[in-house]
């Protein structure tokens, strides 16, 4: 099933796919933002956006629907690794694809092992604005970037028609507050570890803009807001064997762009 072929689209952001909707008729919400909703996104994007690094672990799947209609949940395990305002590391093994992304503050150098093949590219000098050149010029996206933006409580929030606070809930073991948002594009929905460390513990979303709203969620795990990083965890040195490829260029860049 592992391509090998494109770069294009590699990793999937959290808000760009799906989550079903709450089957509950008595949790049907009027479309209004709760402010003690958005207090608790915000209280958790401010902790990750004040820590200067961090590592975690996170469990994904994600659904495809065939050409038949028929779902398909492909699943993997992600390692990040982030050294604010400039490094970041993150790889995922799994069923579709095993690939390393590596930024240095300088250049972004993706990695397919299995198949030898890299691709880099020379990016800007800040983590936001170097997520936000990849997928604009190159078509790849971080999973998970949108928690990792410094201003994370602004992308998350524009647009919002509706936050509401689910209730509590445990996942992993770990007491959560579970909070559920909605635009026009995605319905979203967050659990917030309760306490002093306020870290996002899972996240599903649901695209409508997605033939029958194929799910994505991502649990996180192995918390570490003080891991040993050196310059070596950021820095990418192909194997003898990789081949060097060019990133594909998004299909709207250039004279397509609408």
């Amino acid at each position: 099933m592992r391509s090998t072929t494109a770069f294009r689209g590699w990793l999937l952001t959290a808000l760009a796919m799906v989550a079903a909707a709450l089957p509950l008729a008595s949790l049907a919400q009027t479309p209004t933002t709760n402010p003690d909703a958005l207090a608790l996104l915000r209280r958790a994007t401010d902790y990750l956006a004040g820590t200067k690094q961090f590592s975690l672990v996170a469990d994904t799947t994600i659904e495809f629907v065939d050409d038949t209609g028929q779902k398909l949940q492909l699943a993997h395990r992600v390692s990040i690794d982030v050294q604010r305002p400039d490094k970041m590391r993150i790889a995922r093994v799994g069923d579709l694809v095993d690939q390393t992304f590596y930024y240095n503050g300088k250049s972004l150098a993706v990695d397919l092992p299995e198949d030898n093949y890299h691709a880099t590219a020379a990016v800007p000098a800040t983590i936001d604005a170097m997520l936000d050149f990849a997928r604009d010029m190159l078509d790849v996206i971080a999973p998970g970037s949108d928690l990792i933006y410094e201003d994370a409580y602004a992308r998350l929030t524009t647009g919002l028609t509706s936050a509401f606070i689910v209730g509590k809930s445990e996942v992993g073991g770990v007491q959560c507050d579970h909070v559920a948002f909605r635009n026009n594009v995605v319905d979203w929905q967050i659990w917030i570890q309760e306490g002093a460390t306020p870290i996002p513990r899972k996240m599903v979303v649901n695209s409508k803009r997605l033939a029958q709203s194929p799910e994505f969620a991502i649990t996180l795990s192995s918390w570490n807001p003080a891991p040993r990083l050196s310059m070596a965890t950021f820095e990418f040195v192909p194997s003898a064997a990789s081949k060097k490829i060019e990133f594909r260029p998004p299909a709207h860049s250039g004279d397509a762009k609408q």
